[in-house]
């Protein structure tokens, strides 16, 4: 066989990149509905079982706490055996554990099971991301990986968007464990096709067997400034970005009691659905235009970064609904542009080992997801105050968008 054929025989055909282009992208979108239903239905559960704030910080940032542990290693694996398999294993389990998630709310006494299974659900929603790098990497020309990584990352956006239009017509007119069931059986159909066209894809050899068989120079990688500018940047976004993802039911339903739930939780995710795709066609734009990749990346992910910091302080200020949903949507919208600076950035630093970088990316990005969002919590507790909450946000933004303008990168570093 001519090396050309070889090549070609790895990557995929144009047919089979839009079949797992809406695969990925669906699958997306189902990781992000079931782990935003917890959020969405956590002021009601919380009212039913008597939680307190704490309660709710904890076991809303529980799912970080499996989320953090399993980046890593499935992003190491899959760069070896191939990110399908590894995403099949990882759908069954958080799959399985939404749909049962309400059966351990009602028959468990205390928050220790609730909070065990979404650490559960956690672990094996984190496995879900690396794995689709490396499996994007390993499969798709270098030129395409990052539009088309970019591409199905939106689904985190419909995801966000399902539950709340889904999840809140389900909970307005049914019980809310039926949320979960619903997210639950979707899940785990998805799965069955995942499962599927993954044995049919198992048969083919890994694209650039050599390369991934090359162990990763970890004491290199975190050498590197390019690197570490990559991960709190994209740290100090997740702080942002799962703070008012976990949180924003709760704050409406606090301060602005009137406003239909239903709004809330579909009209500013909305506009991340565009934001992705503008941030998208600009990368692009830029770099046909003569930006160097290092330029571009940070042009998009400053943009992100200064539009979600604006609006907090909005936000802080406001006791308008109308006003404080207009501030929530552009923050919302801020993070859409995410997808196509940091988020594609370890392909760029370590285009060889992509999903073991982005899986030592995520690990640390995910610490906010825990952390920030049970900080959340307390500020709340002690000072019943969400401008506090808000401005608190917003420090860590200025911080995240300095460090990675000053340091970040690019240009391959492995």
């Amino acid at each position: 066989m001519q090396a050309h054929d070889f090549i070609n025989n790895l990557h995929w055909t144009r047919r089979e990149r839009f079949k797992w282009g809406v695969i990925l992208l669906i699958g997306t979108c189902l990781v992000y509905a079931s782990r935003t239903s917890v959020p969405l239905l956590v002021p009601t559960i919380g009212k039913e079982k008597k939680w307190t704030k704490t309660d709710s910080g904890t076991i809303l940032s529980s799912f970080f706490w499996g989320y953090t542990t399993t980046q890593v290693l499935s992003g190491y694996v899959s760069d070896r055996i191939g990110g399908q398999r590894i995403m099949c294993i990882a759908a069954i389990g958080w799959a399985a554990s939404t749909f049962f998630l309400p059966d351990v709310i009602r028959y468990f006494n205390g928050n220790g099971m609730v909070t065990f299974t979404r650490v559960i659900n956690g672990a094996f929603q984190g496995m879900h991301f690396p794995s689709m790098i490396s499996l994007t990497s390993q499969r798709l020309s270098e030129p395409e990986r990052a539009s088309f990584f970019s591409l199905v990352t939106s689904g985190s956006a419909l995801g966000t968007l399902l539950t709340g239009v889904l999840g809140s017509y389900i909970l307005d007119n049914y019980q809310w464990d039926t949320v979960f069931r619903v997210l639950g059986c979707i899940s785990i159909g998805w799965t069955f096709v995942l499962i599927y066209y993954s044995t049919l894809l198992n048969g083919r050899p890994i694209a650039s067997r050599q390369s991934s068989n090359t162990k990763l120079p970890v004491r290199k990688l975190i050498t590197k400034a390019p690197f570490w500018s990559c991960v709190i940047g994209h740290a100090c976004q997740n702080n942002c970005f799962f703070i008012i993802l976990s949180w924003m039911p709760t704050y409406f339903h606090d301060t602005f009691p009137e406003v239909k739930g239903w709004i809330v939780n579909m009209v500013p995710w909305l506009a991340s659905i565009p934001s992705i795709f503008i941030g998208r066609a600009l990368s692009e734009k830029l770099l046909k235009t003569g930006y160097s990749v290092t330029a571009t990346r940070k042009i998009i992910q400053t943009t992100c970064f200064a539009l979600q910091a604006v609006n907090l302080l909005f936000l802080a200020g406001t006791d308008i609904p109308e006003k404080a949903i207009a501030y929530l949507t552009l923050i919302i919208a801020g993070s859409g542009f995410h997808n196509s600076a940091i988020v594609v950035n370890p392909s760029d630093l370590a285009p060889k080992h992509s999903g073991s970088v982005f899986g030592f990316m995520n690990t640390i990005g995910a610490i906010p997801g825990f952390l920030g969002v049970y900080i959340a919590g307390l500020i709340l507790h002690y000072t019943h105050s969400w401008a506090v909450v808000f401005i608190y946000i917003f420090i860590v933004e200025i911080i995240g968008g300095t460090i990675y303008l000053m340091f970040g990168s690019g240009k391959a570093i492995l």
